[in-house]
């Protein structure tokens, strides 16, 4: 069915134009003339042709659509009619047996309807569902995490959609339960999401530091070096404990000169000379030039190691890598003082050998050294590595990256998952239930239209139109089919052709049977079961009140049958201006419950522009005097020359029909000579706008003018006695 018109750019209907919405099965169009009813019905018809307008369906299935308007009647009177099929010579076996296939296409269509119902609330639970997901994965997973694994994300950050659907494909291909560590995931980024790195070169490791650690522990450091013990000399020396001041006087004691370097007395001889070198022995040179070797050794490796140090620095400095330079060289400065400590025991040693002195270990701190160069040296070859192989590494490090995307939002991805799987199993059975309805329709479709071809003639449908045109009296014409060919002729008697002497009632009349047996029927014999929208616009324009009941009787047997679903006419679109055939077309029964299946509407034209206001269930056509107050309640919705006509139709009907009241009767009523100008005003005002202007329904804004009038008009009915019947049909609630 149509579910909504919208009308814009054509005839009275401006760029704002109207919208029809929320059509029932039969709607019911009010309108004078010239507001716009056969546009309306010109667009349902060819809405091809109506460029800013168009045709809400409620279905994906289009039913087909006959309008009834002038144009249909030009188009449809001519010396040849197309013929319309319809059930013929048919038996009452095959007429029956055609009439069961239709039920039964007809349940198949609506268990269709309720299967894509059912399918489209489906559709749009997983619709919402998704969006719902798809805005939780931008805001809980995208916003989190795209500053730092943007590179990861590339590609699906244009919506929120395509970025979902890649949350799902991780999910989907997940295989991994390592948990990943999110720490080394930004450290990974860090390297490989950017510009491709250059290579590192490892820290040198540092030499001699075996050397350094077993010197320190050298056991001449703590030896005393001293004389031999068993010189004569000896005892004094040592008891003295002046065996390193002899050592370094020995050293300028002269061979020549007998004169003591250490009393400046002539007590040097000979035995003493023996005594002296008898007691610094070998042993004590041995050990003397032992401790001078160790210490030049430890002096020398400790200078080289420090240069190492240096140059790692200085290399740092230039071309960074892993290391921290600033604590490195903390620890570097702690080393130097601790060999500037051990040099001055050193040189104390040198200095007096027979003294057992100890050196601080390095060992502590040139192990730090040692581990943290091994440290630094890992992560550099684990960045060449990378480097060497980055786009591997950069396509396992986006694995990795939706890898832990998906086991920290599990708990949001896995209902949406199972949400989203079950509608989808759902929508996909109820698809091939659909599918199987469709086929089942489509090949009972085919049979019908199959009999259809045996059992349809266009001879029933002449026969139909015959017996109403002589039913109602119009007996000097008929239509006659043409020998061999399906189309009609309408012929008097004497077989002349009657087309152009038939008056306008008359060619309304037949044109409008035709298009009643037309949407019973089809063109073709194929299209006389096909599901059909009918639109009728003014079917009665130039008919007498015998015909209008005819047709409006006609037209509600229709909607019964429609009302009931018992035709292959879904939905009745019916428009006019009369406001007699309006009710009769539309009447219910006291007896009978408003349903939820009939809509009506009235179509109003102020300042050349038609608008059109909608009343539900409740029929606004009452009666022609109760629809004129109607008028005067809508007062701002309606032409000042609406207004004219109206006031003077219900003043007339009232007071001078219903009243017998004569306009000077009523001008005598008020009591002072300028209100009875004005009230005489009033009257010429309301007769001059009625009878200078074609009747018209429009609509348009306040007027000051008409205001005043308005006034007047209610004061007739103070001055006469009449106001509460002013105030009931005007719907004004009397003060207490």
């Amino acid at each position: 069915m149509i579910q909504k018109i919208i009308i814009k750019n054509a005839a009275t209907f401006d760029e704002r134009g109207v919208e029809i919405d929320n059509l029932k099965k039969i709607n019911f169009i009010y309108g004078a003339n010239g507001c716009g009813k056969t546009t309306i019905s010109n667009v349902i018809a060819s809405p091809e042709l109506y460029t800013d307008s168009s045709i809400v369906w409620s279905s994906d299935n289009n039913e087909d659509v006959f309008v009834y308007n002038k144009t249909f009647r030009e188009k449809n009177f001519g010396e040849n009619i197309p013929g319309v099929f319809t059930l013929g010579e048919a038996t009452k076996e095959q007429i029956e047996e055609l009439e069961r296939k239709k039920e039964k296409l007809r349940e198949l269509k609506q268990q269709g309807q309720q299967k894509k119902t059912t399918l489209d609330k489906k559709k749009q639970e997983l619709k919402e569902a998704q969006e719902q997901f798809n805005k939780s994965c931008w805001n809980s997973i995208k916003s989190k995490y795209s500053s730092l694994f943007k590179d990861a994300f590339a590609g699906f950050l244009n919506s929120k959609a395509s970025f979902a659907q890649k949350v799902i494909d991780s999910w989907e291909n997940s295989s991994s339960s390592n948990s990943i560590d999110y720490e080394e995931l930004v450290s990974r980024a860090e390297t490989l999401f950017g510009k491709v790195p250059s290579p590192m070169h490892p820290l040198p490791q540092l030499i001699g530091v075996e050397e350094i650690n077993k010197l320190e522990k050298e056991v001449i450091w703590t030896k005393k070096i001293v004389g031999k013990a068993d010189v004569a000399i000896a005892s004094l020396i040592e008891h003295l404990g002046i065996s390193d001041w002899v050592n370094q006087g020995r050293s300028i004691l002269t061979i020549d000169s007998d004169i003591c370097p250490f009393c400046q007395k002539k007590t040097i001889d000979q035995h003493f000379r023996e005594d002296i070198e008898a007691y610094f022995d070998k042993t004590f040179t041995l050990d003397s030039q032992k401790l001078k070797d160790v210490s030049n050794s430890y002096l020398g490796l400790k200078e080289e190691l420090l240069n190492q140090l240096v140059s790692i620095i200085e290399r740092e400095k230039i071309s960074p890598t892993m290391l921290d330079l600033e604590l490195f060289d903390a620890k570097r400065t702690s080393l130097i003082q601790l060999f500037s400590h051990n040099k001055e025991i050193i040189e104390n040693k040198l200095k007096e050998p027979s003294r057992s002195l100890t050196l601080q270990s390095s060992k502590e701190l040139i192990a730090w050294f040692n581990d943290t160069i091994l440290r630094v040296n890992q992560k550099i070859n684990s960045h060449n590595a990378i480097v060497n192989n980055f786009t591997k590494e950069k396509h396992q490090l986006i694995i990795d990256v939706w890898s832990y995307i998906i086991a920290e939002k599990k708990d949001l991805i896995a209902p949406f998952v199972r949400t989203k799987t079950g509608c989808e199993r759902g929508i996909l059975n109820m698809e091939q239930e659909l599918n199987s309805l469709r086929q089942q329709y489509s090949v009972l479709d085919n049979e019908i239209k199959e009999g259809n071809k045996n059992i349809t003639s266009v001879q029933a449908s002449v026969d139909e139109i015959n017996r109403s045109l002589s039913a109602y009296g119009f007996t000097t014409f008929s239509i006659v089919p043409m020998e061999g060919e399906h189309y009609y002729q309408i012929k008097r008697e004497n077989g002349e052709i009657a087309n152009s002497t038939l008056s306008e009632g008359e060619i309304t009349f037949i044109t409008f049977l035709y298009f009643m047996q037309l949407v019973k029927g089809g063109n073709t014999p194929e299209t006389t079961n096909s599901d059909r929208i009918i639109v009728i616009d003014d079917p009665i324009s130039s008919l007498d009140s015998t015909i209008l009941f005819v047709v409006s009787s006609l037209i509600k047997e229709e909607i019964k049958k429609i009302k009931k679903g018992e035709t292959n006419v879904l939905q009745l679109i019916l428009l006019t201006h009369n406001v007699y055939f309006h009710k009769e077309v539309s009447f219910i029964d006291s007896r009978t419950r408003p349903k939820n299946d009939t809509c009506f509407w009235i179509l109003r034209k102020n300042n050349n522009r038609t608008t059109i206001q909608c009343f539900e269930q409740e029929n606004p056509i009452q009666g022609s005097y109760e629809l004129l107050w109607n008028e005067l309640r809508n007062k701002d919705k309606i032409s000042i020359i609406t207004l004219q006509n109206t006031m003077r139709r219900v003043y007339e009907t009232y007071f001078k029909v219903l009243g017998k009241y004569d306009d000077n009767d009523i001008l005598q009523k008020f009591p002072s000579l300028q209100e009875k100008e004005i009230c005489r005003s009033l009257l010429c005002w309301v007769n001059d706008g009625s009878h200078c202007v074609p009747d018209d329904y429009s609509v348009i804004p306040d007027q000051e003018q008409a205001e005043r009038y308005l006034k007047v008009f209610k004061q007739v009915f103070e001055v006469t006695g009449h106001v509460q019947h002013y105030n009931m049909m005007m719907g004004v609630e009397e003060a207490s």
